[in-house]
């Protein structure tokens, strides 16, 4: 049953790309100024969105970012595939220094701040420099100088799976949402609001939370199992 939702599911993102390849003439050119131009201009003014990197990656090319989500998620598993040795077979973990005193006491307090500033970066990504991509993966290194700092610290596997499958599920749901009121997958379909305020830019901040917390769970995921190693 898997395999054929699975199946199905790639014939109908094949079915709307190549419809949109077929629809393009090569080298035909749709807008005068250009496209940079247009990305510029749109951004603050249509989307309200004022890191037009943003507008960009999750809205313009926000297929493109489905594409890039999707090989981290292929090259994760491919990683823990390999890596992975069974939770009955993990034994003592890697330590690449002796914790100290001050090693273990100084994590506790920049754990929560390193989370913090991770959640700060994807959640402002459409305001300032930064986004899901790389919020995530502070968010990760977080949980790295936890597993290097204590060596019996753990991380659920099923709260990890849990977050990264809401995340894939709602950037997903999010996109055919698009299709279905916008006309377009991923179309910006929600009220853009004010430039500069947080709760603006329609769908693009809540796209990039969800590939914030992908990326922090997938990260996070495959340096646990890196870290560990058999008896």
């Amino acid at each position: 049953m898997k395999r054929i939702l699975v199946i199905a599911l790639l014939v109908v993102f094949g079915i709307y790309l190549a419809q949109a390849l077929f629809m393009l003439e090569f080298g035909q050119q749709f807008f005068e100024s250009g496209v940079k131009d247009l990305y510029l201009t749109a951004s603050p003014l249509k989307l309200k969105v004022a890191n037009t990197v943003t507008a960009i990656v999750v809205n313009f090319r926000g297929f493109d970012t489905l594409g890039e989500v999707t090989v981290l998620f292929l090259a994760t598993t491919s990683m823990a595939s390999i890596l992975y040795k069974g939770r009955h077979k993990l034994g003592k973990r890697t330590v690449l220094f002796s914790a100290s005193n001050i090693v273990t006491t100084g994590s506790k307090f920049l754990f929560p701040a390193i989370i913090l500033l991770g959640a700060y970066v994807f959640i402002h990504g459409h305001l300032t420099p930064g986004g899901g991509f790389q919020g995530g993966t502070i968010v990760a290194t977080g949980f790295l100088l936890m597993l290097l700092a204590y060596s019996d610290y753990k991380v659920s596997h099923i709260v990890l799976s849990v977050v990264e499958s809401f995340a894939g599920i709602t950037f997903a749901t999010i996109g055919l949402f698009g299709l279905v009121y916008g006309g377009s997958f991923l179309e910006n379909f929600l009220p853009t609001g004010i430039l500069n305020n947080l709760v603006s830019g329609g769908v693009i901040p809540i796209i990039y939370i969800a590939v914030g917390l992908k990326v922090g769970a997938e990260l996070t995921g495959l340096i646990y199992i890196a870290l560990n190693e058999k008896d």
